[in-house]
């Protein structure tokens, strides 16, 4: 089905807000349905009509893949009936499939946990892989719609220029964060702690996916008190109580609390990727300020 012109009849499905972010900045024009927000668990959503709707009708899917959607994804992908966006069609775009992933596993044993083979799927917060995922969506967005090839590639190559020096400003921006220590709650920072060298010293899930334990997160007190970390940090969508209890414990003005958004929001300052970016830095720096 090929999009009329300047990609105005463009209907594109995505399966979280960042990829839906790179759609509108690479194709403006286009239609853009995002199944989840940045208060949801991207693991886990419910298989809506509307969502079903809106995957029947769409010519590209742009999803994360390594099996991040695997709960959800392939009942809505039988529900919508549309041929264009299964797996292996041109119109089936998997994020994962166009950039290295860390933490790959060879197998995974029944009670691991929320594991993923294929790597962790959370690298959305590294702008290099996000660098490499927007080239690929330009080349895959053009074979979609080729009589707007030469506009998908003029965008692109603006947009990598714009996202290149801003890359290198952030860069700038967070070196007092390398060296920092967290405790997160799962893995959904592993790429970002990488990249701006911050290094996670425990996690508040007893196992991935597992919420937190009264016995898990004892343990977790114990092993931080001595040297308290910068900062305790969950996602928007993660209940807020275990990291609210570990700060409290370690006591008050020695750890701040974060709550940071782990993709684009609706609204506010991280409602663009180079805004969340920006948000995701600020919000970081904030714990080295002396307390």
């Amino acid at each position: 089905m090929a999009a009329s012109a300047q990609g105005q009849g463009l209907h594109v499905f995505a399966c979280e807000p960042e990829w839906a972010a790179l759609v509108k900045a690479l194709a403006p024009q286009a239609q853009v349905t995002s199944a989840t927000h940045a208060r949801q668990d991207p693991h886990h959503i419910e298989a809506r009509p509307a969502l079903i709707a809106a995957l029947r009708r769409a010519q590209l899917a742009v999803c994360t893949g390594a099996s991040l959607e695997v709960g959800w994804l392939p009942m809505l992908q039988q529900r919508a009936g549309n041929g264009a966006v299964r797996d292996g069609a041109p119109g089936m775009f998997y994020a994962a499939d166009q950039v290295e992933l860390i933490d790959k596993r060879a197998s995974v044993g029944f009670n691991e946990g929320d594991v993923h083979p294929e790597g962790n799927p959370h690298f959305q917060l590294d702008p290099a892989r996000m660098a490499g995922v927007a080239q690929a969506l330009a080349r895959r967005l053009a074979q979609i719609d080729p009589p707007q090839a030469a506009a998908y590639a003029g965008r692109h190559a603006a947009w990598q220029t714009d996202w290149q020096q801003k890359t290198a400003q952030w860069q700038q921006r967070a070196a007092p964060l390398k060296g920092q220590r967290v405790v997160g709650q799962h893995a959904t920072f592993a790429y970002l702690w990488q990249w701006l060298g911050i290094q996670q010293v425990a996690d508040m899930e007893p196992k991935p996916g597992v919420p937190p334990t009264p016995s898990h997160l004892q343990a977790v007190l114990t092993r931080v008190q001595a040297a308290p970390p910068v900062a305790v940090v969950h996602t928007l969508y993660q209940d807020q109580q275990p990291a609210q209890w570990l700060v409290r414990q370690l006591g008050e003005g020695k750890t701040t609390l974060l709550a940071l958004p782990s993709t684009v929001t609706d609204d506010g300052a991280s409602a663009t990727l180079d805004g969340w970016m920006d948000s995701l830095i600020a919000a970081l720096l904030k714990t080295t300020n002396p307390r």
